[in-house]
């Protein structure tokens, strides 16, 4: 197969969800950390929702986090990234889905990038409005519900899996925010969030967590310290660009 090129910076929980299936598959990528809201006309070119992770192999592009995991799993050997059952495989489909649809709708575009990113990136204000009700009624609905699916012990399906990665690699951003989940309202997600950060996802976790604190122009260069790769080229622009999706 051709070398494998992975676009999109770790910040993301989508690209953190993509790496780790990388880690526990063994397939080696090099990666262009880049912000989507930051990729030059080459990202359009590839990304036409100007979103995160972009799957690079020679000619093949994929886009998705969800069907890129997909094919990783299906065109590389090494431990399965879902359960053998049957049933537990659709249900961690289901959970995978509701991590990257309600639970980042919410601690993504309504939390994290009110608070962080929308000053940031595009000069406008916080919504306070919009930040209250994700975080004191949306939020403590989706955790009422992750903590009625998660285990005492261990992971969702037994061997940790995607659906581990999807519920959990967003809530690491809220720190940057200043959002915490309380441990003891919620005790078995808080536990299984603790157990992930002992799996690959755990490195890249807190490499998102020192990225950002780092300016993005220097993304590249701490990459190393958590043993990756940074590709030759990058598709980081300087202009900042609203992708057809992107949050108000």
């Amino acid at each position: 197969m051709a070398p494998v090129t992975l676009i999109g910076s770790p910040v993301s929980p989508y690209v953190r969800k993509v790496l780790a299936a990388c880690a526990i598959k063994g397939v080696a990528v090099t990666l262009d950390p880049i912000s989507p809201f930051l990729g030059d006309d080459g990202f359009t070119k590839i990304s036409p929702l100007r979103r995160i992770p972009v799957w690079v192999e020679g000619d093949f592009i994929l886009c998705d986090s969800s069907a890129i995991v997909q094919y990783i799993e299906e065109t590389r050997e090494g431990p399965s990234l879902w359960p053998a059952d049957p049933r537990d495989r659709a249900q961690a489909r289901w959970l995978e889905e509701y991590g990257d649809t309600r639970l980042f709708d919410v601690l993504g575009w309504k939390l994290f990038f009110q608070i962080a990113l929308k000053p940031r990136f595009f000069g406008g204000e916080t919504d306070p409005a919009v930040v209250a009700h994700a975080r004191d009624v949306e939020l403590p609905e989706i955790l009422d519900y992750l903590e009625s699916v998660s285990p005492k012990d261990g992971f969702l399906f037994g061997e940790v899996c995607v659906a581990d990665f999807a519920v959990t690699a967003a809530c690491m951003n809220l720190e940057a925010i200043r959002v915490r989940i309380d441990a003891d309202r919620w005790p078995r997600f808080t536990g299984l969030i603790a157990r992930v950060q002992e799996t690959p996802l755990g490195n890249l976790n807190r490499l998102a967590g020192r990225l950002m604190k780092t300016p993005v122009e220097q993304h590249r260069e701490v990459l190393p310290e958590f043993g990756l790769i940074a590709t030759e080229t990058t598709l980081l622009g300087r202009e900042v660009r609203r992708g057809p999706m992107t949050a108000a």
